[in-house]
């Protein structure tokens, strides 16, 4: 939000409000014209800041976090619903996470009846401080947040970290054997990986900078994920000096790949400015990620989709200024993704699902 660090508070999700209108019914949705991709769109979710919305394995439910103040919330929690639960009038999804402190970064586990998520209700019930204002847009990194297993009446049966600092961000490999995640448990934010159980983890990436929001390809043989990775010697010394603080700075960020083994990290985008939120297209060959590089205010961002060799980068969505999240069922038929749109020219974020067409 992520990732967390509240990722999903882009500058497009600072605030609550917008179309807060109850739904009627569910009701299918013009997308862009040149949204070619996208057909029978609908609106899932309708006011506060709904975000990373997740399938589970059998492509029936979501997991995604929420603040909507309709349902008493103050800042993040996790949620579960059917698909086809969105569509009631009277529709309210099931509280998966304890309903205190933060959460992000919820993901179905293999059997469909439980989820994982990332939350800082052990280090305190209150939700966390958000950053001071300051010149530079900076996420922050809770070294509360650790990583839970839920089932779906919201029982913790699990604590999968439970070390000092920042865990979070966790998704889990298509074949249900391994768990990534987002750490800084070497002292810097690198991604790791652990058995499905929590058992064996192990680093994976080593540079310095902030390495998350990773997923598997459908093969569990790859990473895809964002990182910024700071250069020359001033940016060090600020991403250091921001870490220390517990912050980042997500302004420029590019994907990467890497083996499972850590082994053929490869940069696949050079496109400057911030580009995040990748998961790769069931065939395996092509990745969708959110980036905001044509943006001249920078917080306009649309979904593309680019070959995981860099090549052949092609936009997806054209409406609103946000844009993200977005995630192939696994049987490929839909997409789900994170959009502004169609919220009455507020901040509202809400979720939407379409129809995904190869043309």
């Amino acid at each position: 939000m992520k990732h967390t660090i509240y990722i999903a508070a882009t500058i497009a999700l600072a605030a609550c409000g917008g179309n807060d209108t109850p739904k009627t019914e569910w009701k299918t949705m013009a997308s862009g014209a040149e949204e070619i991709h996208l057909s029978n769109l609908k609106q899932l979710t309708f006011g506060g800041d709904n975000a990373e919305a997740y399938w589970s394995f059998d492509s029936k439910k979501l997991t995604f976090q929420s603040n909507n103040p309709a349902w008493g919330l103050s800042c993040d929690q996790i949620f579960s619903a059917d698909v086809e639960d969105f569509k009631l009038d009277s529709f309210k999804p099931k509280l998966i996470s304890t309903g205190t402190g933060r959460t992000t970064c919820s993901y179905f586990m293999p059997d469909n009846e439980h989820v994982l998520f990332a939350s800082t209700h052990l280090g305190n019930k209150a939700c966390p401080p958000v950053p001071e204002n300051r010149k530079a847009y900076v996420w922050p990194i809770y070294e509360d947040y650790d990583i839970f297993v839920s089932d779906l009446d919201g029982k913790i049966v699990k604590q999968l970290t439970n070390e000092p600092g920042y865990d979070a961000e966790a998704t889990v490999s298509p074949d249900g054997k391994s768990i990534v995640y987002t750490s800084t448990k070497s002292g810097d934010l690198e991604l790791w990986i652990m058995d499905i159980d929590g058992e064996n983890k192990r680093q994976i990436t080593t540079e310095l900078g902030y390495d998350g929001g990773a997923f598997f390809s459908p093969d569990n043989k790859k990473l895809i994920f964002r990182s910024s990775r700071p250069k020359t010697e001033e940016e060090i010394t600020k991403y250091k000096a921001y870490l220390a603080e517990g912050l980042v700075a997500p302004t420029n960020m590019e994907l990467y790949t890497v083996n499972v083994d850590g082994s053929d990290l490869t940069q696949i985008t050079s496109l400057g400015k911030a580009n995040w939120a990748p998961f790769y297209h069931p065939d395996g060959k092509r990745v969708i990620f959110s980036s905001n590089h044509k943006s001249e205010r920078g917080y306009d961002f649309d979904l593309y989709m680019i070959n995981d060799d860099g090549t052949n980068l092609e936009q997806i969505t054209t409406e609103s200024i946000f844009n993200s999240f977005p995630m192939f069922s696994p049987d490929g038929k839909y997409l789900v993704f994170s959009s502004n749109r169609n919220n009455g020219g507020g901040r509202a974020t809400n979720l939407f699902i379409a129809d995904w067409t190869d043309k």
